[in-house]
């Protein structure tokens, strides 16, 4: 059974660079067609899908966080990585790292459901000074 877990400072200030990590244990991050996804969920909104990294280590990430987004992977660790960089308050949500979620891009946003696939918890990311 794969299991994720979120990591990372449960409060960051704005401007700065937001980092998580998904620590990823029953399977390799590297083994089968499998897509690793960043999903986040502000208060009182829906979710939003940030982006992903395949088995390979191939990335796509939303076009509106495409500029302040990272996505990287320790394949020693079995762990992969968000950085969002410039955060803002509206940055604030719970993130939530995922195995092969579902997501839809209309323009420049990305929306995901939580039919399927193998999420984390979810962490807890205030922006705030």
């Amino acid at each position: 059974q794969v299991q994720l877990q979120e990591s990372g400072p449960g409060l960051v200030k704005p401007s700065q660079t937001l980092s998580l990590t998904c620590s990823v244990s029953g399977g390799s991050i590297t083994t089968g067609i499998v897509f690793w996804s960043w999903i986040r969920q502000p208060p009182g909104k829906g979710l939003e899908w940030i982006g992903y990294i395949s088995y390979s280590g191939s990335t796509y990430v939303s076009p509106f966080l495409k500029s302040r987004t990272s996505i990287s992977r320790d394949t020693s660790k079995n762990q992969f990585t968000l950085q969002l960089s410039s955060v803002t308050p509206e940055d604030t949500a719970v993130y939530y790292c995922a195995r092969d979620a579902t997501f839809h891009c209309s323009g420049d946003v990305c929306s995901a459901t939580e039919d399927g696939g193998y999420w984390g918890q979810g962490i807890q990311v205030t922006v705030s000074s």
